[in-house]
């Protein structure tokens, strides 16, 4: 029986964009690719696919942080529409940038640490 992994760890260690099996190498390349292996100590990542949960867990994030603000800045200030319309996308655009390869980290790092594959069978 192999031993349990650390899922907390895990999840820590691939928000970083770092293997989550040793916590050296990086987990990603070319902003979204994940690695085959890991190359400081041979952990296979080739068989993990992520598919939309990056995606789904970083539109959740940002909505719960940016949909606040918004409201809170539409409510309290004079701010011109048009200044609003090129503000709020261009934020939630840098906030998906920044976060999307986090979540990818987290959801490889999950996935790995509960011996998942990402198929459907």
């Amino acid at each position: 029986m192999e031993p349990e992994r650390s899922k907390w760890q895990a999840i820590g260690r691939g928000f970083r964009n770092r293997c989550p099996n040793c916590g050296r190498a990086p987990i990603l390349h070319r902003y979204l690719k994940i690695v085959p292996t890991c190359p400081a100590c041979g952990e296979s990542y080739s068989h993990i696919r992520a598919d939309d949960a990056p995606a789904w867990l970083t539109i959740l994030v940002v909505g719960h942080i940016l949909v606040p603000i918004v409201v809170h800045v539409v409510r309290s200030t004079d701010i011109e529409t048009w200044i609003q319309m090129i503000l709020w996308p261009a934020v939630a655009l840098v906030m998906t940038l920044i976060l999307l390869p986090r979540a990818k980290g987290v959801v490889v790092g999950l996935m790995w640490a509960m011996r998942s594959e990402g198929t459907e069978e």
